[in-house]
């Protein structure tokens, strides 16, 4: 399933890493995703844009743990002698700039968060889709530019949900087996897939991480607080095309039960 791609927080770096000897005050355990895999996400996007060609590219942080703040969050790129600010829209996504020297430099992205507060994810949207529908490859493409950049952030391999073998942006995003996983913008009741006349619900196994995570399992998932809103997406599944559409009925959207009839 999910793979488990650990962020190395600064704490972690060898002396000899230019990422250590950037000074960061405003915490301890400082999220941090390397420059340049990022950058490498970007060319992916640029090379495989044929799957979502009306769309841009930006990456999004999204909660991790019910207690972090997501309003106010910062960004900069930091290397050996250069920092790069990074403005943060209000829905917490961004546009990565390009920077020859920090690039040089082996750079990370900081976050003034935790290493465990946040997740991140590609975001490629197709502009004009319906409220409350994604295009499935839209969907593909966020999997090999997330995957390609680096951005899962499980914190444990005892709890890696693919085999060792599927690490890679073509093994997990184009096997059954490596079922990359996605949020939606609020709870799901149900998820549908259509194209022309073909329609079909997702499976519950596709939906809150096929329910089998435990309390004890959840801290070493990204999708700790965001349970009820992740759903795998069948972008392995060559029938069906890139323009199927993705569409979700919210919680919030579910029908009111029947009332009950008296004897």
């Amino acid at each position: 399933m999910l793979a488990a791609v650990p962020a190395a927080s600064m704490a972690q770096q060898s002396p000899q890493s230019p990422v250590a000897t950037v000074n960061v005050t405003s915490t301890r355990d400082p999220v941090d995703k390397s420059y340049r895999k990022m950058i490498q996400g970007m060319e992916r996007f640029e090379r495989e844009r044929a799957l979502a060609p009306a769309a841009s590219l930006r990456f999004r942080l999204l909660p991790r743990t019910p207690d972090v703040k997501m309003e106010g969050i910062t960004l900069r790129v930091a290397g050996d002698t250069v920092t790069v600010p990074v403005p943060v829209a209000p829905d917490n996504s961004f546009v990565l700039p390009r920077n020859e020297q920090a690039l040089r430099e082996n750079a990370a992205v900081l976050a003034n968060r935790k290493t465990t507060s946040m997740t991140w994810r590609a975001a490629i949207n197709t502009p004009g889709l319906p409220p409350g529908t994604r295009r499935l490859g839209d969907l593909r493409l966020e999997c090999r530019v997330g995957v390609e950049a680096g951005l899962v952030s499980n914190s444990s391999p005892l709890f890696g949900w693919i085999s060792d073998v599927l690490t890679g942006p073509d093994q997990v995003c184009n096997s059954p087996n490596g079922n990359y996983l996605f949020f939606a913008e609020r709870p799901i009741f149900s998820v549908r897939l259509r194209v022309g006349s073909r329609v079909e619900e997702l499976p519950f196994k596709m939906l809150y991480h096929g329910g089998e995570k435990t309390p004890a399992d959840l801290p070493f998932c990204d999708c700790q607080v965001l349970l009820d809103r992740t759903y795998f997406a069948p972008i392995w599944d060559a029938s069906w095309p890139d323009d199927t559409i993705i569409e979700f009925e919210y919680m919030t959207d579910a029908p009111a039960p029947a009332p009950e009839v008296a004897p």
